[in-house]
């Protein structure tokens, strides 16, 4: 049976939605090395373990093994994607994704599994996905990354808890690719069944200011096509204010954060205090502050420059995992400017690459 999935390839985590269930699976877009690891406890779930092998013929070093997501995280020789990198190009990304889909598609079966254990028996999930690039990427790079999805893929999982052994052959029979921001406009624009919901959103002249990790995008979106000539994108996201916030932490208490990904955790958790070896804690709210309302200050200076070229756009969306930790810095610096944020905002994308793959598809719920 083919599977329809949303995949969204952030570069700070992947994000995958699958037809029929509504919460995400999120596997930071974070790797590293894979070895045999000494396991004294086993993790209580999978997703805090991925240690896999993957083999696809859109890889340029195949067959090696990898530790994934929330076990790369902490890693000391982990790999977070760059300022430089191109997701539709990165060997990391697509690792990454590969590996949350197959998985999304073992661990959702509504059927009891028939894999029986050992290892060179393979499983298999097809998909159908919708997925999407940045407005400047998707131009050039969007037939590319759709030829590196399409195809046969294969991950074994290793030390993987509930999963040790199990080979799972991810077979993807289409992709669309579309426009990030633009396709969360879809989503809140439209029901499950892709009938009309909000029609301002559906029929209007709407703009969007989706915070990423290293890029932030700003489609405008005229009822529910992207404007070639206004729709814009800057090569600048959260990282640089994380990498700085790392830096100031390290410089001032000596405290090394192993990855942006374990500070965004802290961030989320409102977690602001460290430990210091034999110091007691300190408290790095104020270094989080400072950065996060310089993010913000950019942030509604670059939204104000594109409504004033365009000042046909109805209503401005503030979206993307950016925008859930930078709201109240914006709101604050917004000033008089209403600007409207959304639920759910980091995974607005991925729910609207479902249904655009959906539609695609000429299916409904």
């Amino acid at each position: 049976m083919v599977r329809l999935a949303g995949v969204d390839v952030g570069n700070d985590s992947v994000k995958v939605v699958l037809e029929g269930f509504r919460e995400p699976i999120v596997v930071p877009n974070v790797v590293a090395p894979g070895y045999e690891r000494l396991v004294l406890q086993e993790e209580d779930s999978p997703l805090k373990a991925f240690d896999v092998v993957v083999n696809s013929p859109s890889l340029r070093r195949n067959g090696r093994r990898y530790f994934v997501g929330a076990l790369a995280v902490e890693h000391e020789d982990n790999f977070e994607l760059e300022e430089t990198d191109n997701k539709a190009t990165s060997d990391q990304s697509l690792i990454v994704a590969l590996t949350a889909l197959a998985y999304a598609g073992v661990s959702t079966q509504t059927a009891a599994p028939s894999f029986s254990g050992g290892y060179g028996a393979a499983e298999e999930v097809e998909y159908v996905v919708g997925t999407g690039l940045p407005v400047r990427t998707y131009p050039k790079f969007h037939q590319t990354f759709q030829d590196r999805l399409v195809g046969e893929h294969e991950v074994t999982f290793l030390s993987t808890p509930q999963f040790k052994g199990r080979k799972v052959r991810v077979a993807i029979r289409k992709a669309d690719v579309a426009i990030e921001g633009a396709a969360a406009v879809y989503h809140m624009a439209t029901h499950d069944t892709l009938q009309v919901k909000e029609e301002e959103l559906y029929y209007g002249c709407i703009g969007v200011c989706e915070i990423g990790a290293l890029t932030t995008d700003f489609p405008v979106v005229k009822r529910l096509a992207v404007d070639n000539h206004f729709s814009h994108g800057e090569q600048m996201g959260m990282s640089m204010y994380l990498d700085g916030i790392i830096r100031d932490v390290e410089d001032q208490y000596g405290y090394t954060f192993p990855s942006r990904a374990k500070l965004v955790q802290r961030i989320k958790n409102r977690e602001f205090a460290i430990q210091r070896i034999g110091e007691g804690q300190a408290d790095i709210k104020s270094i989080v502050d400072q950065y996060f309302t310089r993010a913000a200050r950019r942030m509604v200076e670059l939204i104000r420059k594109r409504w004033n070229k365009y000042p046909d756009i109805q209503c401005f969306y503030v979206i993307g995992g950016g925008a859930a930790a930078l709201k109240p810095y914006i709101l604050e610096e917004a000033g008089s400017m209403r600007l409207r944020f959304a639920d759910e905002s980091e995974y607005l994308n991925a729910f609207g690459y479902l249904k655009i793959a959906k539609s695609r598809m000429g299916q409904t719920v």
